[in-house]
């Protein structure tokens, strides 16, 4: 199978090529030399490669950005999203994975809490709207076009080489910049909230289950089935270094608006396609910490 990845560079996208790969797929990344606002280019670069399945993960994906850039985060994550299923639909492509959020939800009330797929949609953040346009130019596509198109909504999830703008891997990096200097203060913002947290390697594996057992049209929640507060984080890094360490909050860290909980069903996912989590978290937790001790020795 011929597969080409949207937004390469970024966090997920090496996951999955080396993922894609070890199954045996012939895998294209594309990133910066694919600029998804431009649908000549798309339709190009598609036309070129002539992939069987695209994984578009290409995006604006910082929540706390959105609201900084409105405008410019709707355009690319929705006019983007379109551009590339035209380009798939016209250049013969076999299969397109868009890759959503969770934010997607929005406030969800505690009582109906996990969230199926069921669920209203209900952003509460510009980046959450933005994706639950995309998802709905995939539905079109899938019933005004026929083209098969499966529409995941991706929980948080982490990993190695995540940027430290994001909440573990920032949390991480304090408590492995602390060791190496001796300071105990780490700066969050809000520790109320909970997430529904996987590993990034786990959730590559969705993708490609997803791009070969999903029902084009129908959306799936990728998530562990659990959640644990920003608090809970901190605490477990801060016992995997062993030493005290002190959660302050920080004004500038906090968002305008933040969902209280995300936690997911994933009950769709694995009857469909198969798939359950196999990382702990407390594993991933601790492979985040490794890697930034290993970034923080080198500066």
């Amino acid at each position: 199978m011929k597969a080409l990845v949207t937004g390469a560079g970024g966090f997920v996208g090496p996951y999955l090529i080396r993922h894609l790969e070890s199954e045996g797929d012939e895998v294209i990344g594309v990133d910066l030399d694919m600029d998804i606002g431009d649908a000549d280019a798309v339709r190009a670069r598609l036309a070129k490669e002539m992939p069987d399945v695209v994984y578009h993960l290409a995006a604006a994906s910082h929540v706390g950005d959105s609201w900084n850039a409105p405008t410019s985060v709707v355009r690319l994550n929705t006019e983007g999203t379109l551009n590339v299923l035209l380009a798939a639909h016209e250049t013969g492509a076999e299969r397109v994975v868009i890759i959503g959020s969770a934010e997607q939800y929005g406030h969800v009330a505690p009582d109906r809490m996990p969230i199926t797929e069921d669920t209203p949609l209900q952003p509460v953040s510009p980046y959450g709207a933005s994706k639950a346009a995309a998802e709905m130019l995939g539905s079109y596509m899938v019933r005004g076009r026929d083209f098969p198109v499966v529409l995941v909504r991706a929980f948080n999830h982490l990993g190695p080489g995540q940027s430290d703008r994001l909440v573990a891997s920032t949390l991480a990096k304090q408590v492995a910049e602390n060791e190496r200097s001796g300071a105990d203060e780490i700066q969050a913002g809000d520790l109320s909230p909970k997430r529904d947290f996987s590993d990034v390697r786990d959730v590559v594996r969705a993708y490609r289950l997803l791009a070969t057992k999903g029902v084009p049209g129908e959306a799936y929640n990728v998530c562990s089935g659990s959640a644990v507060s920003i608090r809970q984080m901190a605490d477990i890094l801060i016992a995997l270094s062993g030493r005290s360490m002190r959660v302050v909050t920080d004004p500038e860290r906090l968002r305008p608006v933040d969902v209280p909980v995300l936690l997911g069903d994933n009950t769709k996912l694995r009857r469909d396609a198969g798939w359950a989590p196999e990382v702990p978290l407390e594993q991933t937790l601790s492979d985040v910490l490794d890697w930034w001790r290993a970034k923080v020795a080198e500066s």
